[in-house]
């Protein structure tokens, strides 16, 4: 695997992000001009589709985010227990979430120094990781 760095950090997996949700949406589209186009002989089975259709939308996105969220929750407490080991101390509660999953690529040497101006200043994620000057790459994050 080669190495992390902000330029590279970010993963798409065409299967899913593109093929799926493309495929998703046609489905969606297309059942509703189904609906529209129904005569009222075939109107309860194109009702079914596109309900069909929206519960398939509800379940791509609420899975996507409901493994994101257990994600971060992990990363919050990894990123607290590191920063304890670390500095004795928990993490600043000024933090918000996308800022401890942005400092979750800083080194343990640069990590403390950083999660504090970023409590400080209010820096965004982009910011932190733009900031890190030794990228601590995360290979497992979906």
């Amino acid at each position: 695997m080669k190495e992390q760095n902000f330029k590279n950090h970010s993963q798409i997996v065409p299967a899913y992000h593109i093929v799926t949700y493309l495929a998703v949406l046609a489905l969606l589209i297309g059942s509703f001009v189904n609906l529209a186009n129904s005569s009222h002989d075939n109107l309860y089975s194109a009702s079914l589709i596109c309900l069909i259709a929206l519960i398939l939308v509800s379940l791509t996105i609420f899975t996507r985010s409901f493994a994101l969220k257990a994600q971060d929750r992990a990363i919050r407490a990894e990123e607290n227990f590191r920063h304890f080991y670390l500095t004795n101390t928990a993490l600043d509660s000024r933090l918000n979430m996308s800022q401890v999953i942005a400092l979750r690529f800083a080194s343990d040497a640069e990590f403390p120094p950083l999660a504090k101006k970023a409590a400080e200043e209010g820096m965004a994620a982009k910011d932190i990781k733009q900031a890190i000057k030794n990228w601590r790459g995360d290979y497992y994050r979906l």
